[in-house]
């Protein structure tokens, strides 16, 4: 159950946020938060980094995949470990939340911008850190194999 709790809690957060930028800022439109922090507004037609700029039909293909191929394991990734139930929770939620950018705006919404980096959205971090997670769990696993 907490696991379906942060999903829907990840997915609101970033509908969110998306809809209070894209409400109060011009698409481009660019404030400092912090240093070397700042909400620009833009809209990615591609994957990340902007990479393959408009293969919507794609990209919403590919999500839906995401989408179906986790639910039908739903039952093999329950039975796993910790590091896999919240990365695949994780990494549902953020394809989740970019997907009804993709479906509703035509693009993902981004607006977190950190100047070393390509701008970004709550989606994008959900991904990167539930696939980080599946990651650490390849390495934990390869160790405890290992021994």
């Amino acid at each position: 159950m907490i696991y379906k709790t942060t999903i829907a809690a990840v997915i609101l957060l970033d509908q969110l946020s998306k809809i209070f930028v894209s409400s109060n800022f011009a698409i481009g439109e660019r404030i400092r938060i912090l240093p070397y922090i700042y909400l620009t507004y833009v809209h990615n037609v591609g994957a990340a980094f902007g990479l393959f700029a408009n293969y919507r039909p794609l990209f919403i293909a590919l999500g839906v995949a995401v989408l179906l191929l986790a639910w039908y394991y739903r039952n093999w990734i329950s039975s796993q470990s910790k590091y896999v139930r919240w990365g695949v929770a994780l990494a549902v939620a953020g394809t989740v939340g970019n997907l009804i950018d993709r479906i509703r705006v035509g693009a993902v919404i981004d607006f977190i911008d950190i100047t070393i980096f390509p701008i970004f959205n709550v989606a994008d971090m959900s991904i990167v850190v539930g696939v980080a997670l599946l990651f650490l769990e390849v390495l934990v696993n390869d160790r405890q194999t290992d021994s």
